[in-house]
């Protein structure tokens, strides 16, 4: 009867300290850290659109949470390797990406666009118009994927951070870049090199850009994606989300 009272209390705080281990784990998310106005250091600091909704989901989930930044070719791989539990970089959800990790609900979507220079004077940016044209974007990122589909004829440079293409397009060695139209707003307002372009033609939207930017999560992590998606609808609904929107964005851009 000793026996199985103390094997019981054993149970018992063993399951205690293994709650408290639980509630105390820090949940590591993801970001890229050179995309503003999303996600960028500035003074030292990770800030942007990214950053203050990475920590308004954690604060409305409860949950104990760590920031680290992450190059983007490396970002889902590292996911998939335990290295953190979340990814909020501006990341679109696609079908190709779906087949390696899970995601939320999108927390914003907003459209492509193509940058040129100004004496350019572009009024066409039809895959015809553009064929032997060198157009710059970033690597693994959707926009390249829709590049690859859609302007075949055209000479397709690929950078490690749409910054780097803006700045070979001020310097004149390309013709295009193609990026998030929010993204290269912003640099051309806050660029040193931002006078010398424009953007030019629609808004570019097209199922290959996949459902919005959403958080993502490893497929067997059930768990932490409810409590990232219950925390998107909760900021959605107590104005949380609007407030971090304006910070940013004279528009809403969900």
């Amino acid at each position: 009867m000793k026996l199985s009272v103390l094997a019981s209390a054993s149970v018992l705080v063993l399951a205690l300290v293994a709650g408290a281990h639980a509630e105390d784990k820090t949940i590591k998310i993801a970001t890229e850290g050179v995309y503003p106005p999303f996600n960028y250091v500035e003074n030292g600091k990770l800030t942007g659109f990214d950053v203050d909704i990475a920590n308004a989901l954690c604060e409305k989930a409860k949950l104990k949470c760590e920031i680290v930044t992450q190059e983007w070719d490396g970002m889902i791989p590292g996911l998939m390797a335990s290295k953190y539990d979340a990814i909020i970089a501006s990341m679109n959800i696609t079908a190709e990406r779906k087949k390696k990790i899970d995601f939320t609900t999108k927390y914003y979507d907003t459209p492509a666009k193509f940058m040129a220079t100004k004496d350019a004077k572009v009024t066409d940016i039809s895959p015809a118009a553009l064929a032997g044209k060198t157009i710059g974007v970033q690597g693994s990122t959707t926009q390249q994927n829709f590049l690859e589909a859609k302007y075949k004829d055209s000479t397709i440079k690929t950078y490690t951070t749409v910054d780097d293409a803006s700045a070979d397009l001020a310097a004149g060695r390309l013709d295009f870049v193609l990026s998030d139209k929010v993204l290269l707003d912003a640099w051309l307002k806050k660029s040193s090199d931002g006078s010398c372009c424009e953007l030019v033609g629609d808004d570019l939207r097209d199922p290959i850009f996949g459902e919005g930017k959403g958080v993502g999560i490893r497929k067997d992590d059930t768990e932490l994606k409810n409590k990232f998606q219950k925390a998107i609808d909760d900021i959605r609904a107590d104005g949380t989300y609007e407030k971090i929107n304006t910070k940013y964005f004279p528009f809403s851009i969900f």
